[in-house]
């Protein structure tokens, strides 16, 4: 029997590489015969470049930028061929931050990473969006390539932009102009992790901030903070509100910020996939094995569970999901492709449980359901 192991990462436990391996490790323990093919993926989340680098090659060059709350931290750029990877993770991901600040925490680090490939030749910008902790729309990646902003009081507010989502309230007026000129005749693609929009319920501060340490009150502040910046901003040089735009709430809106400079978006799992050649695999597979560490409602957004369920039902094979925590039910996974889900909460007893050997808590529950699903 072949499987193939495609998850994502388990957020803030397992590396998407350190997932597939528990998950396989687990399954060979009960079926040592079967072929197991571990095929690591990232949504556009932790791990982006680092997937697209083991499959495409390039070079990976180590870039210092700013931290979330501004300290010096160190991100990387794939460079293949005219095209940089950039991953936003990097710069604004949870590992950065001793502890969540949801109304401070800026963007600044991704532009950097951004002006860092296109200093290098980059003619085309690939973003990989997801994982992060900031909620600023996408302001502090528009200061680092150059917009400007002017305050309540007339004053130069350029600052504001790279303070967080909060300080955006504080800010009269917004010129994407300089980040426009720099950013021309460059092809920009934010490889997104979700399709929600900016605003809204399902948007980037009701439907991410609570998870990023946001707390009622600031989720409100936060989504009056992004309406009034993207008020400000206006239409895209396409001439379309970016704010409605799939993706643009994405990354705490910095899918936002990248099509308001004219940028497209694009799946980040589809794009991994595709290079990963995934479907190809899963075609001669007789299982296909993906997973996360909550599978949730955002699973079935664009994130890579739900996407590698897709390939397996065009291909006609049976997809199984195999999470740290399962919030959906049967009636909600079963329309994108997915026959079961597993949590390892559940089997081991509790979410403390869970965490506190991941690995082997997900090894041991793969060993379970290949029981199961194994024709040994």
């Amino acid at each position: 029997m072949r499987i193939v192991v495609a998850p994502d990462e388990f957020t803030g436990t397992l590396s998407a590489v350190e997932a597939a391996a528990a998950i396989a490790s687990g399954w060979l323990r009960t079926a040592p015969d079967d072929e197991v093919l571990e095929l690591p993926v990232s949504d556009g989340g932790p791990g982006f470049v680092c997937v697209l680098h083991s499959v495409l090659g390039g070079s990976l060059l180590p870039i210092e930028i700013d931290g979330p709350l501004g300290a010096t931290v160190t991100g990387s750029v794939l460079l293949v061929g005219d095209t940089g990877y950039v991953e936003s993770a990097q710069a604004t991901g949870r590992p950065l931050l001793a502890e969540a600040a949801p109304t401070l925490a800026s963007s600044y680090g991704v532009g950097q990473l951004m002006l860092a490939a296109l200093d290098r030749g980059a003619s085309r910008i690939v973003v990989g969006l997801g994982g992060t902790m900031t909620t600023d729309g996408g302001a502090g990646l528009l200061a680092a390539l150059g917009a400007t902003a002017v305050s309540h009081s007339g004053a130069d507010g350029t600052a504001l932009l790279r303070q967080g989502g909060a300080a955006l309230l504080s800010i009269a007026a917004v010129d994407l102009s300089p980040a426009l000129e720099r950013t021309n005749g460059i092809e920009i693609v934010a490889a997104t992790d979700v399709d929600s929009p900016l605003l809204g319920p399902r948007g980037a501060a009701f439907g991410f901030g609570p998870q990023k340490g946001a707390s009622p009150t600031q989720v409100d502040e936060l989504e009056a903070a992004l309406a009034h910046f993207a008020k400000l901003v206006g239409r895209s040089t396409t001439g379309r509100d970016p704010a409605l735009a799939l993706g643009a709430g994405a990354a705490g809106g910095q899918g936002y910020a990248l099509l308001a400079l004219g940028g497209t978006r694009a799946s980040g799992s589809q794009l991994v996939l595709g290079a990963l050649g995934l479907a190809a695999a899963v075609a001669t597979a007789d299982l296909v094995i993906t997973g996360e560490g909550s599978f949730d409602w955002q699973s079935l957004r664009g994130k890579v569970v739900g996407e590698v369920a897709r390939l397996a039902v065009d291909a006609g094979r049976p997809c199984l999901v195999l999470a740290g925590q399962v919030h959906l039910g049967r009636r909600d996974y079963s329309p994108i492709g997915v026959v079961a889900a597993r949590s390892v909460a559940d089997y081991l007893g509790s979410v403390e449980a869970a965490l506190i050997q991941p690995s082997i808590g997900l090894a041991a529950l793969a060993e379970r359901v290949a029981l199961t699903w194994s024709r040994q």
